[in-house]
């Protein structure tokens, strides 16, 4: 009875704190916020700005383009919390914005975390949530929670893979009776992607461009593999010669060679992974193959591309970007059975 008056005044929350990305699942309503993790700040001060409200889409139409007196930031680098404070007051705007909350009550939150965090790195994002108004606080890590929303059988004896491949961090694993036999997290992913085209186009076009067209342009023309149809994209920046605005024409075929080594490096770390496995699990990939997940997932021809290095069938998850909310919604769901399997904090640093 009181568990279901708990639910009715302050329902539990399921959160992927991404680097890029923050969504927020509700108890039994499903995933309702889907916001930037970007918080935008008076200049010189901790303080938010819109009277703490300048926080996810609002901050990232900032990113690069803010006059002295604001700096919009991030306050996660490579799926791991850099500035407390800020995160704090993110994660405070996102659970209020998501759920109701009556007083006396704190929503019990699970939240997804890379595997390769330290114990510090746990601590702080444990004493970040409950400062922000999180009660009894669970981590899971992404591969697992990517697994579970993406529908593999992780729960029978039977090798299932996974790749997340998110902003700040790749998530690979293989998963077998409801656990991870082998995993392993590199700190490359959909950002460092956004950096190596940076700086192609600046070794190559001699021109300067941000973060945010990178990004457009992996999305517009960007590939992994070649395509039956090459693409062309206009892309504007700064001549780093002559120091005047420019206009430039980027193919496809440019935007895959400047992707080559961050791509190359994910693809090392799932080979990796599949060696390090049992072989009675690793003939099991053979059928069931690999299934990407995360933003980087979303990248044309990734499928086969791994699918040609590792001669096993690999799939894109139907939501990629969903993937790790959705499986961290659904323990949150069967919070029962799944709660021994999760990281409570108990004994932590």
């Amino acid at each position: 009875m009181l568990n279901r008056l708990r639910r009715w005044f302050c329902p539990d929350l399921a959160i992927d704190l991404g680097t890029a990305n923050t969504l927020v699942a509700l108890q039994g309503e499903g995933i309702l916020l889907d916001e930037p993790s970007v918080v935008a700040l008076e200049k010189g001060t901790r303080r938010v700005l819109g009277k703490g409200t300048a926080v996810g889409k609002l901050a990232k139409q900032m990113l690069g383009r803010t006059p002295d007196s604001i700096n919009a930031c991030r306050p996660l680098k490579d799926g791991v919390i850099t500035d407390f404070e800020l995160c704090e007051a993110m994660l405070r705007y996102f659970i209020r914005k998501a759920s109701r909350q009556s007083r006396g009550f704190r929503p019990r939150v699970i939240i997804a975390v890379p595997g390769g965090i330290t114990p510090v790195e746990k601590r702080a994002v444990f004493n970040s949530a409950e400062r922000a108004g999180a009660g009894r606080v669970y981590l899971i890590e992404e591969s697992k929670a990517a697994a579970i929303g993406a529908g593999l059988p992780i729960s029978e004896p039977l090798a299932s893979m996974v790749c997340d491949i998110g902003g700040g961090t790749t998530e690979v694993a293989i998963l077998s009776l409801a656990d991870i036999v082998v995993g392993q997290s590199i700190r490359i992913a959909g950002d460092e992607m956004d950096e190596a085209v940076v700086e192609y186009m600046k070794q190559h076009f001699s021109l300067r461009i941000g973060l945010q067209t990178a990004e457009h342009l992996k999305k517009e023309v960007g590939s992994a593999f070649p395509l039956e149809q090459e693409l062309t994209a206009e892309v504007s920046g700064l001549d780093t010669i002559s120091g005047v605005p420019r206009k430039s024409i980027v193919t496809s075929e440019e935007i895959r060679e400047s992707l080559r080594e961050p791509l190359h490096a994910i693809l090392n770390c799932v080979k990796s992974t599949i060696e390090k496995c049992m072989p009675e699990l690793v003939s099991d990939l053979a059928d069931t193959g690999l299934v990407l997940t995360g933003g980087g997932a979303l990248l044309r021809g990734l499928d086969a591309l791994f699918n040609e290095q590792l001669g096993i069938p690999v799939r894109v998850d139907d939501d990629p970007l969903r993937s790790v909310a959705r499986g961290t919604a659904i323990c949150l769901e069967h919070l029962p059975q799944w709660r021994d399997s999760l990281d409570s904090g108990d004994g932590d640093v």
